[in-house]
């Protein structure tokens, strides 16, 4: 006998859609910035691409977009901050080292080193790599590049300081978008200074352009090492961000501190955020 009951499983809601989506996730953290005077670039922040999590409808998941790390007028440059959704915390990218014996930065991606052959730091395995090592000869003083979330930055040599590690190339929206490159080194004398790539800075050439360059907003590239003049101040990294892909059946809403645009993309939408503090969230609903 039938009395008319629409019998759900365990996870169904009444539309019967699960009530536990599975959403898929881009994230990166902030880059670090870049380091003083013939300095490594600053390394891309962190980067876990095509990840999933399963959430709960009408739970409300923590989300962040950190800041890319300040340039340094005196020292190693500043590591950028954390991202965040729900549990997940890609690391940092690493500062790029500044002057004389100045190391790169740990983190996602490592900072490069400073120009007296200083060793860059290192990247996170499965989110990044290691910066480059910073060159000094008789003449010619160059930092190493910032490491990328898919490549090493490259060594400083005689004759040029190292170039930024490659990033990411992510395709959720129907275009091409780079992220996560490492910035490059800074130079003196002889030395050019490193090119960033994938949104990372490029660092400062002495004869050139004496000003290194920031790093491209949410794409958590590194910034430009500084040169041997001019300011000599390194530049900022890059910000961090975030895209949520989840099937068109469901809606994402926002706490009011997110910036953040949604479209959909065939049976997708797509949430693309690039600001949000560290009290924002996202809850989804049917």
């Amino acid at each position: 006998m039938s009395f008319g009951y629409r019998v759900l499983g365990f996870g169904v809601g009444s539309s019967g859609l699960s009530t536990t989506p599975t959403i898929t996730y881009y994230i990166i953290s902030g880059g670090g910035g870049g380091g003083w005077a013939n300095a490594g670039g600053g390394g891309a922040g962190g980067y876990l691409g095509a990840q999933t999590q399963e959430c709960d409808v009408g739970t409300a998941y923590p989300v962040t977009i950190g800041a890319g790390g300040a340039g340094s007028a005196s020292t190693t440059g500043v590591s950028g901050a954390t991202s965040v959704f729900a549990s997940i915390t890609p690391p940092v990218g690493g500062g790029g080292g500044g002057w004389y014996n100045g190391v790169g930065a740990v983190g996602g991606s490592g900072g490069g080193g400073g120009y007296n052959n200083k060793a860059g730091g290192a990247g996170t395995s499965g989110q990044g790599y290691a910066g480059g090592t910073g060159y000094g000869g008789a003449s010619s003083y160059g930092g190493g590049g910032g490491g990328g979330a898919s490549a090493v930055g490259q060594n400083g040599t005689t004759d040029k300081a190292g170039d930024g590690g490659a990033g990411v190339t992510i395709d959720v929206t129907g275009s091409d978008i780079l992220i996560g490159g490492g910035g490059g080194g800074g130079g003196e004398s002889d030395n050019y200074g490193g090119a960033g790539t994938y949104g990372g800075g490029n660092g400062a050439e002495e004869s050139t352009d004496p000003n290194a360059v920031a790093a491209t907003a949410n794409t958590g590239g590194g910034g430009g090492g500084a040169g041997g003049a001019g300011t000599r101040t390194g530049a900022n990294g890059g910000s961090g961000v975030l895209f949520l892909v989840f099937p068109s059946d469901y809606t994402a809403t926002f706490s009011g501190g997110v910036t953040q645009s949604t479209t959909t993309v065939g049976a997708n939408k797509v949430s693309h955020i690039t600001a949000a503090g560290g009290s924002d969230t996202v809850t989804f609903s049917i």
